[in-house]
């Protein structure tokens, strides 16, 4: 009898749960992103190795949205970077379990609300503007702007930020996209903290041409600071326009650090993708020059791709960079990997 109420009663909740997660359209979505490359960091030497997420991040997602009645729904978000290479969650060793974004919030006509962990606008704004997207192995402007996994790029803050609040305006049928977030004071380990962050972008998007303009004023951060850091200002422009026969994108950018040596860098990149048939042809320049009071230092990424896409999830690429900075041997890769989308 107790074996044939405990069957009913899981039975029950079992109806319960999904009927819930029916009514909330929870979905479970990702990204597996694995590459082989041969490729030498500035200064270092050459290496073998069996990469995750050369050209897309690697990461495992769920999403709700409950309808709450008069155009009201209430979303949420949680999405862990995944490194498929070893299994491991994160793209770094300290990096947290859902560091990608986690969020709820409410959005409507009056668009849409986020609390939690959320994607900067200048983020959003870097990889949409070059053909390589948010690829940390091939994108000049996502290399030089945010670096790789810990750091390492102009802009000191990560490209989410924590216990923050992000809005957007929901109207994607109109061109005028408004974009602002801003974070607390909050201490937590790992961090320096010295203030509030915030930032937002405008975009303009119609036909085959878009433009964006993004800016975020930085004083805390989950990442490494310099010594003596007070604050960072990070200035962004951006457009592409599609000629059908290629797609041509420009940014152009500044940042301005303050810390107990100064700096100054200007950053900007050209690139372009063209269509042939399934695939893609992708090309990219960025150039990121530094200045300090005691010292200049320049970088030059140059990325060439091949993207070929089996079907509508999946896609198989070839891509190759090369690399020069300032007094370091330069640093070269190739790499051949394949990317689904669930």
């Amino acid at each position: 009898m107790f074996r044939s109420l405990l069957a009913a009663t899981l039975a029950v909740l079992a109806t319960v749960c999904s009927a819930e997660a029916r009514a909330q359209n929870v979905v479970l979505y990702g990204l597996v992103d694995a590459s082989a490359s041969r490729a030498r960091v500035p200064g270092g030497a050459y290496e073998w190795q069996l990469n995750s997420g050369d050209m897309t991040q690697s990461f495992l997602g769920f999403r709700g949205n409950e309808d709450l009645g008069g155009g009201l729904h209430a979303v949420w978000k949680l999405e862990s970077y995944v490194r498929v290479d070893s299994g491991a969650a994160g793209r770094f060793s300290t990096d947290t379990m859902w560091s990608r974004e986690s969020n709820v919030g409410l959005s409507g006509e009056f668009g849409t609300t986020l609390l939690g962990r959320n994607v900067t606008p200048l983020y959003n704004a870097t990889i949409a503007f070059n053909p390589f997207g948010e690829s940390m192995g091939f994108s000049p402007s996502a290399r030089q702007y945010f670096g790789n996994s810990g750091g390492g790029g102009a802009v000191l803050g990560d490209r989410t930020w924590s216990n923050s609040i992000a809005y957007t305006n929901s109207a994607s049928d109109k061109p005028l996209r408004i974009s602002v977030i801003a974070n607390a004071e909050e201490e937590s380990p790992g961090s320096l903290s010295t203030g509030r962050n915030y930032g937002g972008s405008l975009a303009y998007i119609t036909g085959p041409f878009a433009a964006t303009i993004a800016a975020e004023h930085i004083k805390n951060s989950g990442l490494a600071l310099p010594a003596g850091f007070e604050r960072q200002s990070a200035y962004q422009a951006g457009a592409t326009y599609d000629f059908k026969l290629v797609r041509i994108y420009g940014q152009v950018g500044y940042v301005k650090t303050s810390s107990d040596l100064d700096s100054r860098a200007v950053l900007y990149q050209l690139g372009a993708a063209v269509p042939l048939g399934n695939s893609l042809v992708l090309v990219s320049y960025g150039r990121s020059q530094t200045r300090t009071d005691a010292s200049q230092i320049t970088d030059r990424i140059a990325s060439l791709g091949y993207d070929y896409f089996l079907s509508k999830h999946t896609d198989i690429y070839v891509a190759a960079s090369y690399e020069k900075t300032f007094r370091l041997s330069t640093g070269n890769s190739i790499a051949g990997g394949v990317r689904l989308r669930f």
